[in-house]
């Protein structure tokens, strides 16, 4: 006669095992968490003390890309009001902007060149940008072309946002939540650098610019706008003051710049200035 099977008691899912809770609305607070603790951790763990963010364009390419672009319609005739023609000009345009490319990758070079030669016991200074391509990839590229660290945070969109070859592995995070990239953004920052760009590049640069003119952000942070001519052209900052809905003091909220040379400079003089004193430089914590 066959032994009688007993039957086995299912035990049950541990809550953070279970994939359905942990993605439901009921968890989103712990997803928000994860996106606060996770970085944390890491940045502990490598030792990150501080970073240099660089905000601008996702669209805009090298000059080697740029050309290669261009030089497929250059045959074209510029008179032509064909798509062809439409075509050209957004390649000669694409060309004229990636300067900026290029400024990145040699600001962020000579910044990450010249923190790695601090006598520091922390890592100080350390690149950060969104993770994606054109400006943030730039900046990445210029890190790694000195031989240090780069941060990438990268946030999940339909376009254009994918994490750049430069970004230092361990240092490449993936965000869900705009608010909880933009805070590791701001938290770690003790400059920010704002290069041509559009909306997303607009959206960082205002938020900062907001929170330091309502005394949110209490730490001495140097924000960089790079290239008068070309946000003057963008944003009428005077008009502003003008119609009275900023004060003259708020201009002094940021600095403009338009050479590298300029920018290093002006950024590297203000770490000097403000947070390259002893006691700063031995212990490296992130507190909340």
């Amino acid at each position: 006669m066959a032994e009688k099977k007993i039957p086995q008691k299912k035990t049950a899912l541990k809550s953070y095992e279970d994939v359905n809770f942990l993605n439901s609305a009921d968890a989103r607070i712990l997803r928000i968490l994860s996106e606060f603790i996770q970085p944390q951790s890491r940045f502990r763990r490598l030792r990150i003390m501080d970073t240099i963010v660089f905000f601008g364009s996702a669209r805009l390419m090298s000059h080697r890309d740029a050309m290669k672009v261009y030089n497929k319609f250059k045959t074209i005739n510029p008179g032509s009001t064909s798509k062809l023609a439409e075509e050209l000009r957004k390649a000669e345009r694409l060309v004229q902007m990636s300067k900026y490319y290029e400024d990145a990758v040699e600001l962020a070079k000579r910044l990450t060149e010249w923190s790695m030669g601090l006598k520091t016991q922390a890592n100080r200074f350390i690149i950060c940008t969104g993770g994606g391509p054109g400006i943030m990839e730039a900046a990445n590229k210029g890190a790694k072309l000195a031989g240090g660290y780069s941060i990438g945070l990268n946030i999940s969109i339909p376009f254009e946002q994918f994490v750049n070859k430069y970004v230092t592995p361990d240092l490449s995070f993936e965000f869900h939540y705009f608010f909880m990239r933009k805070f590791w953004f701001a938290y770690l920052a003790k400059a920010l650098i704002v290069f041509p760009g559009g909306y997303g590049t607009m959206d960082e640069f205002f938020e900062l610019i907001t929170l330091l003119q309502t005394g949110k952000i209490k730490k001495n942070l140097l924000l960089v706008v790079y290239d008068e001519k070309y946000w003057t052209n963008i944003i009428n900052f005077k008009g502003l003051v003008e119609h009275g809905v900023i004060s003259e003091k708020d201009l002094n909220l940021f600095s403009f710049c338009n050479t590298v040379d300029e920018a290093f400079n002006i950024i590297t003089a203000h770490f000097k200035k403000n947070y390259l004193k002893e006691k700063e430089n031995s212990v490296p914590k992130i507190s909340i």
